[in-house]
């Protein structure tokens, strides 16, 4: 079956062949990777190189508001289930404090914010005062720039056009609406019943107001779910017109997370049943017109996303796909993480210990990691991969000063057998991602993973399809 124009291949045997556990690779080291003894006092050392010019990329912000009135079973998010607007409240004064405490250590540095992103939990969760108060503090220690890119997600079921009215005036330009699945068995299913109405308000809304694109998340492989009742759904949200959609795979980690124990295991599509959905939605995707990005992701061809592949300026972070490639991103609050210079940086996760370090004058960082000339590497092969499909192996000789040959002779023979299959193209000067291998892009960039060779225990991963 071929979708997209020819620029992907959906086979399900192929799928089934190389369906591994895998990263999704929004960072390389992945998260798991970062350890304890890259704390605060070096990420507080790499903050203070940006006011000496030895980083001078424009800013990235990242929020993470933690709280949601309801949990939804499906929820692999670090989150906190309340309806007592008491602990936002103290939570924005301590986001506030590592506003103030992370901005210091950039004194005489550039400030400069192309693109800000708002994620949870649900960030709608925040009363209006509470937003314009954080957007507020944000703007006391950060400019951000015309034209740049800021997006929060929303729930439609905690939002009226008055929010989204409010979301236009703090600056906000871009939302991401949280949908999975409109059939009312599996919302039941998972705890998150949706109408609709609701969530076409919204988008109606956030069109009205100005905001330059409206991304649409859905999953599949969730409880209840079926081929006739995705597919009704996709129909709807197409009716939409959203300029993005993500369809994510549901992985089912109950060990891990435990509102997922909620879910009975015999509801759940069989893995035939999930690839039957996934086809559906590729051919669905692409006869009404979207671009296949990578991975989960389809644009409309005009969007801004499907414009910067084309031009080879798509980038890959902790909020997925996005067009600024040369950003630093400061992340602010329990568990987020940020990225300055060649290091990332993970906060605590718990508010006790957010609120202990903070109270003590510290940066909340629990973990992280400074990459070495390998890791660096590494990382630009694998966004090259997921963000373009193709490498260029001179490209890399020339930035990282190495033979690529003989640098990685086992991830190039490990390759052999998925360029038999026909999932990747392999020749002196390139490395090609073929139709057939789109949809098993993460598998194919998991040859180059180091930490991944040095362990192969892989569980902690969802599957890539």
């Amino acid at each position: 079956m071929d979708a997209g124009a020819g620029n992907l291949v959906f086979d399900p045997q192929i799928i089934r062949r190389f369906d591994i556990n895998g990263p999704r690779y929004t960072s390389y080291p992945t998260a798991d990777r970062f350890v304890e003894a890259f704390g605060s006092e070096a990420y507080q050392h790499w903050l203070g190189k940006r006011n000496i010019g030895a980083i001078s990329r424009q800013l990235s912000l990242y929020f993470h508001i933690p709280f949601c009135n309801t949990i939804c079973y499906y929820c692999a998010c670090n989150k906190i289930i309340t309806k007592d607007h008491g602990r936002s409240a103290k939570y924005l004064r301590y986001l506030a404090r590592e506003l103030t405490l992370q901005s210091s250590y950039l004194e005489g540095g550039d400030r400069e914010v192309a693109q800000l992103h708002w994620g949870g939990g649900t960030p709608t969760f925040l009363s209006h005062d509470e937003m314009r108060q954080l957007m507020k503090e944000t703007r006391k220690h950060f400019q951000l720039v015309d034209g740049g890119e800021y997006s929060i997600e929303v729930d439609p079921r905690k939002v009226d056009r008055r929010t989204v009215e409010l979301l236009a005036e703090l600056g906000f330009n871009r939302m991401s609406v949280g949908v999975q699945d409109f059939d009312r068995h599996v919302q039941q299913a998972v705890n998150r019943v949706q109408s609709e109405e609701e969530t076409n308000a919204v988008i109606d809304a956030a069109r009205a107001c100005g905001f330059k694109s409206v991304s649409v998340d859905l999953i599949y492989g969730l409880p209840k779910q079926t081929l006739s009742g995705f597919g009704r759904t996709l129909d709807r949200v197409i009716e939409t017109s959203p300029d993005r959609l993500s369809i994510y795979n549901y992985a089912h980690l109950p060990s891990l997370f435990k509102p997922q124990r909620r879910i009975l295991e015999a509801d759940m599509p069989s893995a035939d049943e999930r690839l039957r959905i996934l086809a559906l939605a590729i051919d669905k995707m692409t006869d009404a017109g979207y671009t296949y990005i990578g991975m989960d992701h389809f644009a409309k061809p005009d969007d801004e996303l499907a414009t910067a592949q084309r031009q080879g300026r798509l980038h890959r972070n902790f909020q997925g796909y996005s067009t600024h490639s040369d950003c630093d991103l400061l992340a602010f609050g329990i568990s987020s993480i940020s990225k300055v210079g060649p290091t990332y940086s993970q906060n605590v996760k718990t508010l006790d210990d957010y609120y202990d370090l903070l109270d003590a004058g510290v940066l909340p960082v629990y973990r992280g990691i400074e990459l070495n000339a390998d890791d660096l590497l590494r990382r630009s092969i694998i966004q090259s991969l997921m963000c373009h499909f193709e490498l260029s192996i001179e490209s890399m000789e020339i930035a990282h000063l190495i033979d690529f040959q003989k640098y990685f002779a086992t991830e190039l023979d490990d390759l052999r057998h998925m360029e038999k299959a026909d999932l990747v193209r392999v020749d002196d000067k390139w490395i090609t991602v073929q139709p057939r291998g789109r949809m098993l892009v993460r598998a194919i960039s998991m040859v180059f993973d180091r930490y991944l060779r040095a362990d192969r225990q892989r569980t902690r991963y969802s599957k890539v399809i």
